[in-house]
């Protein structure tokens, strides 16, 4: 049964272009839950472990255990999501001749709004690295301005590579999910960047053919978790709290730019969303800004309050 688990995931891989992160969840949703329940399951009643003998009232039970087990409901939507695919994938193979899963639904969840920060403490933020006259420190300058200015995901900064930087055009071009090619306009970065590249990453660079853009002290290729690493320093100096992630400067530059005026599709492009829907969450942050807003601003808003 886990054969036909490890095509799937080359399918994805190969087929799809997932990301290795994608991969290594699907992995282990599907390959240390799904596929020792059902074997489990199936053996029990005496029958042979195959994916043809896995039934609805399987993945009832699946989903009664996950429950059972204290995983979060988000956590069961996602191993449920993964487990419909991978049934999907097998009837289109022609492995099976219906999906057991078809008429049973996801466990519900509430959509939490993303948390952005407001600009003032963006700029707290930023002013962070420039405390510092290291070349790290400098290279951090440039890390965070880009973030703020790209909406990037931190997967995708660390990718880039010397080249996605198009100085003429003031854009950056980076490669989103099913690497899928996008370049966004970073004018409020490229000075910090540029600053970077040619006066800091010689210094921090070993080998003169590393491509990465932005490397660790060792002259390699900066990871997700020492970009997080690099941003928790950051936010205790700025006395930010201990809510605020890199992905959190990408909350905050949809909602800004939306706040800006900016409308919905571009910021969808900007982003990288392949539905719209995504980005729409943004515009329940950006319509209580413009709430607050009027009822500061508008002479009667204050008045019509207290009669």
């Amino acid at each position: 049964m886990k054969q036909d688990i490890e095509r799937f995931l080359s399918y994805l891989t190969v087929e799809k272009g997932f990301s290795g992160n994608t991969i290594a969840a699907y992995r282990n949703d599907l390959f240390h839950d799904l596929a020792t329940y059902a074997e489990q399951a199936i053996s029990e009643r005496g029958a042979m472990p195959s994916w043809t003998n896995f039934s609805r009232q399987d993945m009832l039970g699946y989903m009664l255990g996950l429950k059972e087990r204290g995983y979060a409901a988000t956590t069961q939507a996602r191993k449920v999501a993964a487990t419909k695919s991978f049934l999907n994938f097998m009837v289109a193979e022609g492995a099976l001749k219906g999906n057991p899963t078809e008429n049973v639904d996801s466990p519900k969840v509430g959509r939490p709004l993303p948390r952005p920060m407001s600009i003032n403490q963006v700029l707290r933020l930023l002013e962070q690295p420039a405390k510092l006259g290291m070349s790290e420190a400098r290279r951090d300058k440039a890390m965070l301005r880009l973030l703020y200015a790209s909406g990037m995901r931190v997967s995708e900064l660390v990718a880039l590579n010397l080249d996605d930087i198009i100085k003429d055009d003031g854009c950056v071009r980076c490669f989103g999910k099913g690497n899928k090619e996008r370049l966004i306009p970073i004018v409020p970065a490229i000075a910090a960047v540029q600053e970077y590249v040619v006066e800091c990453r010689p210094r921090l660079v070993s080998d003169s053919k590393e491509k990465a853009m932005f490397v660790n002290r060792r002259g390699k290729r900066l990871t997700r978790q020492g970009l997080w690493q690099i941003l928790k320093r950051y936010v205790k100096s700025a006395e930010l709290g201990d809510k605020i992630t890199p992905h959190t400067l990408r909350h905050s530059f949809a909602t800004h730019m939306l706040s800006g005026g900016a409308d919905l599709r571009s910021v969808q492009e900007l982003l990288g969303h392949a539905n719209i829907s995504t980005t729409q969450v943004y515009t329940h942050l950006t319509s209580e800004h413009v709430r607050n807003t009027y009822d500061r601003s508008h002479p009667r808003a204050k008045a019509a309050k207290s009669e």
